[in-house]
């Protein structure tokens, strides 16, 4: 059992937590997950570590409400409580060296699995240009984190309530057509704001790396769902990546494959919330 040191509302639908497990923080590194399992019958949950501290033996993930398991995970557990299963850390780590000047592009909750690299980044000796965005000023979160680490922060909502309003891909195409020499590109967030990083940065030829968030279950490489089509190649996000040449992806081919289950995820939440509802009326 992994005991949940703290528990934090970081935006609405949107938790930190900090999870006991020793074993992990002392060897974990940006870009690596875990998975974990609530309970007996809760599913698998790939979740990229946010941070490690090696002292006290906690490792920090943030996460959305978005299915079933993290809305439960969100309702039903609190600082004190544990869970059944943590296991990593799985997946290859960031390669960070001092490349020069790189900009990390994050979206949404991309943005917290941004955070380690980032930080790993800044303490190579790279000049970092951070850019990230939200829907809207009441989703942001790591705000401080960020411009603690970053050289340059700029900030973008979509409604314009915060920062500058637009797209992250905006500054990014910016700052590649004034001619400042980039050196690399990390992109992590939706599929579709990775593609559309990745197809800005392809004409200047600066490598950009994405993090690949598809569906994965025994995080291993055994069962195949996290395949992905990387430069013509069949791929496993679990155990090749989570990182890859965000040049060489099938974006297409992604987007589908995360569609795959939509269907046997909503009757999970539907089945989730009518047990909840049961329980509220009795």
């Amino acid at each position: 059992m992994y005991k949940i040191l703290t528990k934090r509302t970081l935006g609405p639908g949107i938790r930190e937590y900090v999870i006991e497990a020793p074993d992990i923080a002392r060897v974990g590194k940006a870009g690596q997950f875990i998975v974990l399992r609530l309970h007996e019958k809760g599913e698998r949950i790939p979740l990229t570590i946010v941070n490690v501290d090696p002292e006290t033996g906690g490792v920090t993930l943030v996460i959305q409400e978005v299915g079933k398991s993290t809305r439960e995970m969100g309702e039903q557990f609190h600082e004190g409580d544990s869970i059944l299963d943590f296991a990593g850390p799985l997946g290859e780590a960031t390669e960070i060296e001092n490349y020069g000047t790189v900009v990390c592009v994050g979206g949404g909750v991309g943005i917290a699995p941004l955070y380690p690299i980032v930080r790993a980044l800044k303490a190579a000796g790279n000049t970092v240009i951070g850019i990230i965005g939200y829907r809207s000023r009441d989703l942001m979160f790591y705000e401080e984190e960020f411009a603690s680490s970053c050289d340059e922060l700029i900030i973008m909502t979509n409604d314009g309530s915060y920062g500058k309003q637009g797209f992250v891909s905006d500054p990014l195409k910016q700052i590649l057509e004034s001619g400042r020499k980039i050196d690399r590109v990390w992109s992590i967030g939706p599929a579709i704001m990775m593609k559309v990083c990745a197809d800005i940065t392809r004409p200047f030829a600066v490598p950009t790396i994405v993090s690949l968030n598809s569906v994965m279950i025994d995080g291993t490489g055994m069962c195949g769902g996290c395949r992905v089509n990387v430069g013509g190649v069949a791929k496993f996000a679990c155990v090749d990546g989570p990182e890859f040449d965000g040049h060489q992806v099938d974006f297409d081919l992604l987007m589908l494959r995360q569609g795959y289950y939509h269907d046997e995820e909503s009757c999970s939440m539907d089945a989730y919330m009518a047990k909840q509802a049961e329980g509220v009326e009795k």
